[in-house]
């Protein structure tokens, strides 16, 4: 068994909560990894002896994989890799709870309208429906693989991906197979919007949506998703949806409350559902009833940023007691980046979250939303997701928006 340990962290975000900082905040630290799993956490100089004595005993190199000061010596029959983060921060890796990575097409002249004033619509969706109907599985499959390398570079470890372009038995089956590739967290957005093709038989639609289509995608999906809103679907045909997704024994997620208020947060938390996502549009009863459940709520600033809508009140929300994720939502129509570390920054600067709270809420946040206690966090026992970060502080994911501050990302232990 390989073990690696990483010391001389100057911040490190373990999010296991002491003294009233839910981000387990350490200085001075150290985490020591063994077979893909957190060993060990703690102030660097109380490292466990056997790191000690590789560190005292190796000789230094320059490591080609990460850039790093690293020393490799072997104890026993163990090889003990040691990473000097030379004071650097490190986090967990970041949980993206929402994205749609698996379509064809593009959609930028709908952006380049937004950002000369036309509103934005659901019915976008459609045009990008046709594009992924047309578009071949290897063609998915490449772009899908373009996307989790970008994802990857920039920190990001656990990823959700939700079909909901096809539309169709197989196409819909198709998009969760090609996901399921690349994730255990694939979601089934049948209910994403009507096609065009039953633009007039609703009702035809979201029987398919509840039977067969349900039938062929199942064994691909973990999560059952529905678009409760207007222009996609209302309160009672989601919830039909949501009732055969979890007599499937599928977990529950809602698109809720995005372009206006509804009753999207009430459908979510009446059925337990793990996340409500966008929560744009709250009024008081809304936040009330998120505050009394396990239900995230999941905002998505990208999709303000690229829309022009109004962001969500994430302070409001944490204020009430409301469990917060971030996620991309990464869509070629309302917000085309896969990048976590803007979420931070939008999160810090548009919703009046602290730099603590966003890079909490885009690591165990989202964990939460995908009910996950194995990432999110760096603890004994979680896998070892870590990003090291070219900053001294998690702050400079705010304070620096835009600059690639990723250094080194360590997926199961390994460095991606």
């Amino acid at each position: 068994m390989s073990t690696t340990l990483i010391t001389n962290i100057g911040e490190l975000t373990t999010n296991v909560e002491q003294g009233g900082d839910p981000c387990g905040t350490l200085r001075d630290a150290a985490v020591l990894i063994a077979d893909g799993r957190v060993a060990w956490v703690g102030r660097a100089a109380d490292a466990p002896s056997a790191a000690r004595v590789a560190q005292a005993h190796a000789g230094a190199r320059d490591s080609p994989e990460s850039g790093a000061s690293v020393r490799v010596s072997t104890v026993g029959a163990e090889q003990m890799t040691t990473v000097d983060a030379a004071g650097r921060a490190v986090i967990p890796g970041f949980v993206d709870s929402h994205t749609h990575l698996v379509f064809g097409g593009d959609r930028a002249d709908e952006f380049e309208a937004r950002m000369s004033g036309t509103p934005y619509a659901a019915g976008g969706i459609r045009r990008t429906v046709a594009a992924t109907r047309a578009a071949s599985d290897d063609e998915l499959r490449a772009r899908l693989a373009g996307f989790v390398a970008e994802m990857a570079a920039q920190g990001t470890t656990t990823f959700e991906v939700k079909t909901g372009y096809g539309l169709t038995v197989a196409d819909e089956e198709r998009a969760a197979r090609i996901a399921a590739e690349v994730t255990d967290e694939v979601t089934f957005l049948g209910a994403h919007v009507v096609p065009a093709e039953h633009a007039d038989d609703r009702e035809t639609y979201v029987d398919l949506v509840c039977g067969e289509m349900l039938d062929a995608v199942a064994p691909h999906a973990k999560w059952i998703d529905v678009f409760c809103e207007r222009g996609a679907f209302t309160a009672d045909e989601s919830r039909r949806v949501l009732e055969a997704g979890a007599a499937r024994g599928l977990g529950l997620r809602v698109h809720g409350n995005q372009l206006g208020h509804g009753e999207g947060v009430t459908l979510a938390v009446a059925a337990g559902a793990a996340s409500v996502d966008h929560c744009t549009y709250l009024d008081d009863a809304d936040v009330a009833a998120l505050a009394a459940s396990d239900t995230v709520a999941t905002l998505l600033p990208g999709v303000e940023f690229s829309t022009r809508q109004p962001y969500p009140d994430a302070r409001r929300l944490i204020d009430a007691g409301v469990t917060v994720a971030l996620a991309s939502d990464c869509n070629p129509g309302s917000s085309f980046t896969s990048s976590m570390p803007l979420m931070v920054a939008l999160a810090v600067r548009e919703m009046g979250m602290t730099p603590a709270e966003a890079v909490w809420a885009s690591t165990a946040g989202g964990a939460r939303a995908l009910r996950r206690d194995d990432v999110g966090v760096i603890a004994p026992g979680a896998r070892a997701d870590l990003v090291l970060l070219d900053a001294p502080t998690r702050v400079h994911l705010a304070y620096r928006p835009g600059v690639p501050l990723v250094h080194t990302v360590w997926r199961g232990g390994e460095i991606l």
